[in-house]
């Protein structure tokens, strides 16, 4: 992973995600579960598009991965909203996924432009 600083940050990420469900799961259930599948998630797709067996197949997982930050900032964002979790550690966690998204759609961008060449 120390090679690849999306795989490095997305794994990151979802040991911030899981240490932040495991304070949530006392007080809130149902968002936090929402949280940690599609926030764990984005690193699993990560790690799956670095197994690929073609450009078609990466591009595919990069592409979930990039969804799944998407949806993890909407459940971060409705926990923030709901008062289940402090304003400054949700927005701390939505830049972080703001990142991985953009680097992510980045690569997305790259792949399909050399797709068509």
């Amino acid at each position: 992973m120390k090679n690849n600083p999306l795989a490095a940050k997305s794994y990151k990420f979802a040991l911030n995600i899981i240490k932040l469900y495991k304070n949530l799961n006392a007080n809130e259930y149902i968002l936090s579960k929402q949280l940690v599948r599609s926030g764990t998630s984005i690193g699993a797709n990560v790690a799956e598009a670095n197994g690929a067996i073609s450009k078609a197949d990466f591009s595919s997982k990069i592409s979930v991965a990039y969804k799944e930050s998407l949806e993890t900032k909407y459940w971060l964002n409705l926990l923030k909203d709901t008062d289940y979790l402090e304003e400054s550690t949700a927005d701390a966690l939505i830049e972080d996924a703001d990142e991985l998204s953009k680097i992510m759609f980045s690569i997305l961008k790259s792949t399909r432009i050399n797709k068509k060449t």
